[in-house]
């Protein structure tokens, strides 16, 4: 019994050798393909590339063109400040000592063209006044006489007299309308040295340094008045760089990550003594008075004549661990790696490049998230 139970285990072992071997073998095979793929995953690793299905391209944003050459303008860089419109800006300052007797605006009012600005009192103003009431009564009586009466000579004096005094007081600063008001009523008690000052245009009181009861000399200046809504930022270029800017060129000034559009107005014709460079001059819009003298900014100026380039948006470019500048290129579909460019410059938000050839398919957007995705080597974008 005990032979007849070892023949039969023996005949199933031999039976089950076959089907063991096999599945052995189908094992080795398993394991061999899944090296494979691990070696070709771990390669892909190495080479820099990334793999993504279309679904994910989507939902990354990624954006992928073909690299042609195009028509691109020159562009220059440069620190600039924003300056006020002296054009556009007024100070306002008396024409002869005066007392600050009432202030009518203050600093940051809007004010339109005529408004009054302070009342001052002069002793120059009131003895102006008072040699006007009497000029102007003379030449009421000559002139009611009439020339048949009165000599040549009185009746021209008298009315060089009434002009001249006024002159005097307009020039000292009364308005006309307070002028018109002294002669009409002719009272000797509106002599009283008293005047306004007005705002010679509309803008913004952008100065008052002075305060009630304050004396002030002539040319003190009170007020200073600037119309804002468009502004000059001045940058300073190399003599070389400047005499490639023309008149009427556009330009873009950014004032942190916000961009605004200009246009040169001005090129100056003088170097300045301490840097020697030469002065462009750059009008911005400011409708929304967000821009304020005193900013320092960054411009870009286009400048000279165009020329094909191979141009990319500036987000295209980033950085490689190593420090240089690179763009991802799709390799193949779906498949995407780095490749490492030169920027030769920057202009209208394009950068420049030389090191890819024309007609590659290099991404224009989304090449940041490529760069996180390779950074972190197994990111998987539907968790995020």
């Amino acid at each position: 019994m005990i032979r007849t139970a070892n023949w039969i285990l023996v005949c199933l072992l031999g039976m089950a050798a076959p089907l063991w071997l096999h599945a052995a073998e189908d094992g080795h095979a398993d394991r061999h393909q899944h090296g494979s793929e691990a070696g070709k995953a771990h390669a892909d690793h190495e080479e820099g590339g990334v793999r993504l299905t279309s679904e994910q391209q989507a939902m990354a944003g990624i954006v992928v063109e073909v690299l042609q050459p195009h028509d691109m303008a020159g562009e220059l860089r440069a620190p600039g400040e924003i300056r006020l419109n002296a054009y556009a800006t007024s100070r306002v300052a008396p024409r002869i000592a005066a007392q600050v007797m009432e202030r009518q605006v203050r600093l940051g009012d809007a004010v339109e063209p005529g408004a009054p600005l302070v009342t001052l009192s002069s002793v120059e103003m009131a003895q102006a006044q008072g040699g006007l009431l009497v000029a102007e009564r003379e030449w009421q009586r000559v002139s009611k006489l009439g020339r048949e009466v009165v000599a040549d000579q009185r009746y021209t004096e008298a009315r060089i007299a009434r002009e001249q005094a006024r002159a005097r007081v307009s020039a000292f600063g009364m308005t006309d309308d307070e002028i018109k008001q002294l002669v009409d009523t002719g009272k000797a008690e509106l002599a009283n040295g008293r005047f306004q000052l007005l705002a010679p245009q509309a803008g913004t009181v952008i100065r008052d340094e002075f305060i009630v009861g304050e004396l002030v000399e002539p040319g003190h200046v009170l007020f200073e008045i600037s119309d804002e809504s468009l502004l000059w930022v001045e940058a300073r270029l190399t003599p070389d760089e400047a005499a490639r800017v023309r008149v009427d060129a556009p330009a873009t000034v950014l004032v942190g990550s916000r961009a605004v559009v200009g246009r040169v107005s001005q090129v100056h014709h003088t170097l300045d003594e301490g840097t020697r460079t030469r002065g462009v001059r750059i009008e911005v819009s400011n409708p929304e008075d967000r821009l304020h003298p005193g900013l320092f900014v960054e411009v870009r100026i286009t400048a000279g004549m165009t020329e094909q380039v191979l141009a990319v948006p500036e987000a295209a470019v980033l950085r490689s661990p190593d420090g240089d500048w690179q763009v991802f290129v799709e390799h193949e579909r779906g498949e995407f790696v780095p490749r490492e460019v030169e920027v030769l410059r920057t202009s209208t938000s394009h950068a420049v490049i030389e090191g890819v050839a024309p007609g590659t398919r290099v991404v224009t957007r989304g090449a940041f998230f490529l760069q996180s995705e390779l950074a972190k080597s197994g990111f998987d974008i539907h968790s995020h």
